[in-house]
């Protein structure tokens, strides 16, 4: 006989991690399935660690800014450090056109509370030291915006959540999901069955697949990101710092110095690099850091660590996709994070307990218009 919760929730990682914590935080009898050894091993472990507010859509900002909360304070609520630093975002334009842009789209910003301004070429040399003045006309700055360890947030989420008394089961694949008129829910496992009234599909690179076993589909197509980190050194400069312009092979680039003082980056490839694949490759190194010793001088004798690869599962416009199924309003989605299910997770992960709990506030229901399962997602993400 399958044994009962009230909620299942696919996938132990970036959302499915803080969805747990927020739901048995709620006193639901919470099951959390993956198939992996332990929670935070899929593209969790991958992220750079940055948590911005600085989007152009009010779902999107709003979920952040309660994620910055969570990160923020962290450590003084728990006790536990998941290496919070709030350093900031900057995005630097070299262009008229990205001026324009980047100013254009503060004003969405500020209307919805993110706390960013356009700072000179001369102050933006004060916050990042020797950067390359050369063509620089400004940049944004948002200092509420900061960074944390991924590996070590996943876990404090993790063991929080088991204290509230949420179950995990690692190394379990999920193999066909049956459903009794949409509200309720047998799970059928490589090794077991369990019942729930509500299931969460927080599958991450899986969602789409999951998604399939209820009959729905979902344009997730994941795309592969390579990143690395250098040994660590004294900070030397303040936020993390998009590179908007696009170049050969690459559409933009970024890069911060973490709370250990190591310099983590990424590169976005360009065209994008589909099917997962996780091997690092050797154009990856030479061409980022080609581009970031340009920008930034500063950064030519540091030795990296290690480099590695994982997968943004991108939707068409660059939105998550988030809502119930209508045919089976107990199925909830939280899927598709386009790279950011890092810094949208704590604030997803309540607004999902939420949805479980049927108690949605009118500006969830706002927030949740942008992540709509079945919009028609011809809309775009500015700086996607």
């Amino acid at each position: 006989m399958a044994k009962g919760y009230d909620v299942i929730v696919i996938g132990a990682g970036s959302i499915g991690v803080p969805a747990a914590m927020a739901l048995a935080g709620r006193k639901l009898s919470t099951l959390v399935l993956d198939p992996c050894p332990s929670p935070g091993q899929g593209n969790n472990k991958k992220a750079i660690g940055g948590v911005r507010a600085t989007h152009s859509d009010f779902g999107k900002i709003r979920i952040c800014l309660r994620s910055i909360e969570i990160f923020s304070t962290w450590r003084e609520q728990h006790g536990t450090d998941i290496g919070w630093l709030q350093n900031g975002y900057s995005y630097p334009a070299y262009s008229e056109q990205d001026e324009t842009k980047l100013k254009d789209l503060m004003k969405v910003q500020l209307s919805y509370g993110v706390d960013i301004r356009w700072v000179s070429p001369e102050e933006y040399n004060r916050i990042v030291p020797g950067i390359n003045m050369d063509g620089l006309r400004g940049s944004t700055y948002s200092p509420g915006d900061g960074s944390a360890s991924p590996l070590q947030a996943v876990n404090a989420m993790y063991f929080k959540s088991l204290e509230l008394g949420a179950r995990y089961s690692f190394n379990e694949t999920v193999t066909a999901i049956h459903t009794g008129n949409g509200r309720s829910f047998r799970v059928v496992t490589d090794k077991a069955s369990y019942s729930a009234a509500k299931v969460v599909n927080a599958a991450g690179n899986a969602g789409a697949e999951i998604a399939a076993k209820v009959g729905q589909k979902y344009p997730i197509d994941p795309d592969n990101h390579e990143a690395a980190i250098t040994e660590p050194v004294k900070p030397f400069f303040g936020p993390m710092i998009v590179d908007m312009r696009p170049s050969k092979y690459s559409k933009n680039y970024y890069f911060y110095q973490n709370a250990e003082g190591q310099v983590v980056f990424c590169i976005t490839p360009d065209p994008a690099i589909y099917r997962p694949d996780n091997d690092s490759t050797s154009r990856f190194f030479p061409m980022v850091a080609k581009r970031m010793v340009s920008l930034y001088p500063r950064l030519a004798n540091l030795r990296v660590r290690r480099a590695w690869r994982g997968q943004y599962p991108n939707t068409p416009d660059g939105f998550p996709i988030v809502g119930c199924n209508t045919e089976m309003p107990g199925f909830i989605h939280a899927i598709g994070m386009c790279g950011q299910g890092f810094m949208l997770g704590p604030g997803l992960g309540e607004l999902v307990a939420r949805m479980v709990a049927e108690e949605a506030s009118e500006e969830d229901r706002r927030i949740l218009k942008s992540f709509d399962p079945y919009r028609d997602f011809s809309g775009m993400e500015a700086f996607k």
